[in-house]
């Protein structure tokens, strides 16, 4: 390979592997199907790439790689743990002090080996959680992906259980595959709707809504039955969700999507950036009355690679009281 290639070169150079490998580890074709059917699933194996790929504006990088989709790649480092307090006014005193471990993104495929998702779901389980947050985006292009990843996260640990709600990624592999895989191992998935929990006589909300790209997202179905008064935190892959999350007074919004940039070169736009701005890309923040974390997620997709933006697993103590003020 030449010492320097744009990102969009070296995808396009590997872009049969990455198709070979996927329909590999897919399940074989039915055999008693007609020809059209076999057709109709290798043709979608092939046009998923290809459609991502053609996103225009693709960050131009130097790249002197000997072949990443084939092994683990040099660049590949644990999860920055990050720790957050964040106030709730509403939050009942019984929960005060809960650990909130957030996951998202995790993009399992030929970029994010299981061997990193394993390493991601052995770290959070080392931070004790009390609840264990994932916000979509479990799997990329191909649905091989989804029992192996699975499998991994129904390894996750947490004394109130695990919840979790869909992507865009998610909607266009197979979402109802997925929700099926998720919850065959004990992890309550929110598909706009909402769980209680509930611990000397008071409750706080766990609400969650499908992926906004897909306009499958329903607030007032997740809302249903829940009292006003009550304290409520809202998984929602898209931070956008932010808009309608503060317009029904939600206390605190949890979502992914942006891999806070993923490649972030001085000078460079952003591989990922949000609508919302910089405001909302990674990190704490709030929007009226709402606050909301976006974390920055486990995997890649576009480049397998980050540059400037490590994979994160946000920590995040709920403590009772006042919240802070937006940030300048």
């Amino acid at each position: 390979m030449s010492p320097a290639l744009t990102a969009r070169a070296w995808l396009r150079d590997r872009r049969k592997l990455i198709t070979l490998l996927d329909a590999d580890a897919a399940e074989p074709p039915d055999e008693k199907a007609g020809p059209a059917r076999r057709a109709t699933r290798t043709s979608r194996l092939v046009r998923r790439p290809r459609r991502l790929l053609r996103r225009p504006g693709l960050t131009m990088l130097s790249l002197g790689l000997a072949d990443a989709a084939a092994s683990r790649p040099p660049w590949a480092a644990d999860p920055e743990i990050t720790e957050t307090v964040i106030a709730l006014r509403r939050l009942p005193a019984t929960f005060d002090g809960l650990r909130i471990v957030h996951l998202t993104d995790i993009h399992h495929s030929l970029f994010t080996p299981l061997e990193e998702v394993e390493r991601a779901v052995y770290l959070a389980n080392h931070l004790e959680p009390d609840l264990v947050a994932l916000t979509g985006d479990y799997v990329t292009f191909s649905p091989a992906y989804i029992h192996p990843v699975a499998r991994a996260l129904g390894k996750l640990r947490a004394r109130h259980g695990v919840y979790a709600v869909l992507g865009n990624h998610d909607f266009q592999v197979d979402a109802e595959e997925i929700t099926r895989a998720l919850r065959s191992h004990r992890i309550r998935v929110l598909r706009n709707s909402r769980r209680p929990l509930r611990a000397a006589g008071e409750t706080l909300w766990i609400l969650g809504v499908d992926d906004l790209w897909w306009s499958s997202d329903d607030l007032p179905a997740a809302l249903k039955a829940v009292p006003a008064r009550d304290a409520k935190i809202l998984l929602c892959h898209n931070p956008l969700g932010i808009w309608q999350a503060s317009r029904y007074s939600i206390d605190l919004v949890l979502s992914g999507h942006t891999h806070g940039g993923q490649v972030r070169v001085p000078g460079f736009r952003h591989l990922y950036r949000s609508k919302l701005g910089e405001r909302f890309v990674e990190g704490w923040n709030r929007l009226n009355g709402t606050q909301i974390y976006v974390s920055r997620g486990i995997g890649k997709v576009i480049v397998p690679i980050r540059f400037d933006c490590p994979p994160e697993i946000a920590c995040l103590r709920l403590r009772r009281g006042r919240s802070a003020p937006n940030p300048n």
